[in-house]
């Protein structure tokens, strides 16, 4: 396994069994590596097969078939030292109402086996700016601030990867972004994480390289950037002097979207078309441009092409 990996998954599957005739295929021959120090996305529509692979690294639920290896862990061989590698940040919120954040993350240490003196409870409730409410009973806590205790308690064994599931499901804007600050603060100190999201946005600002899965198929692996790049239909707003006689026929696979008295816009594929050709079809029409907008397309579009039936 190369050094750079945290997590090798080599043709992994799992088949659940609901009766001798019928079977769910949840994941088919998975093929994924993971690099430390990056953050991954994981994306793909509900039953995708997303809480199944994350569920396999927790050890909740077992492989059909295939290798895992996680921080040079064997799954097979080594299933402890694999579930002391992760963090696991759960969608549900699950915290006990009559225990303080103090109290949850000193009874998650012990479960470790940590030491009293080798513990970071204060560390980990300043990293999620919980350090104010470190000895309040959770009841009284808003659902944001449960959100940022589960990171907690999946930091407390100090694991080399965490895995965030839906991290900011029902989580006000603000929130939201405080989360992703936690994150952005863990990653740069070395953590690898790993994201599953249906916010695509996110996964566009948050992520280094996205995997979508559909059906239980990797159906694409690349780096942010490289998929964005993938987006050919692009889409231009032209604010001008006066409306533009143009149609659908006047240049290769233009599509005109909207024409207005000072406004034309229009898409098109950027394989066929340059913005260049479109500019002089419009100068030749002695229209003046008085502002140009260009909107490429975001990772909406990817997962939509990738995931459609």
């Amino acid at each position: 396994m190369n050094k750079k990996n945290v997590l090798y998954i080599k043709d992994l599957n799992k088949i659940y069994s609901k009766n001798s005739s019928k079977s769910v295929h949840a994941i088919k021959n998975l093929n994924l590596e993971v690099n430390e120090g990056e953050i991954f996305g994981l994306l793909g529509p509900n039953g995708a097969g997303k809480s199944t692979f994350i569920n396999i690294l927790a050890g909740t639920t077992i492989k059909t078939s295939g290798k895992v290896n996680v921080w040079g862990f064997d799954l097979d061989i080594n299933p402890r030292q694999v579930r002391a590698s992760i963090g696991i940040v759960p969608q549900e919120i699950n915290v006990d109402p009559f225990f303080t954040p103090w109290s949850i993350l000193e009874l998650q240490a012990g479960m470790y086996g940590i030491k009293k003196k080798d513990r970071i409870t204060e560390t980990i409730l300043k990293l999620v700016s919980l350090e104010k409410q470190s000895k309040s009973y959770t009841r009284a806590m808003s659902g944001g601030m449960k959100r940022r205790l589960l990171v907690a308690k999946a930091l407390v064994h100090r694991p080399p990867i965490v895995i965030l599931d839906e991290p900011t499901a029902s989580v006000d804007v603000e929130l939201r972004n405080k989360l992703w600050d936690n994150v952005k603060q863990l990653n740069k100190q070395g953590v690898t994480i790993i994201l599953t999201t249906h916010y695509l946005n996110e996964a566009e600002q948050m992520c280094d390289r996205i995997g979508i899965l559909n059906k239980g198929n990797l159906v694409a692996l690349d780096t942010t950037k490289n998929l964005l790049k993938k987006i050919q239909t692009k889409i231009v707003k032209f604010l001008v002097d006066k409306k533009v006689d143009i149609s659908n026929d006047s240049l290769k696979s233009i599509n005109i979207l909207s024409n207005e008295k000072n406004e034309l816009v229009v898409s098109y594929e950027k394989s066929s078309l340059n913005i260049i050709e479109i500019i002089k079809f419009l100068n030749d029409h002695n229209i003046k441009i008085l502002d140009i907008s260009t909107d490429d397309g975001d990772l909406e579009d990817v997962f939509i092409r990738l995931t459609k039936n």
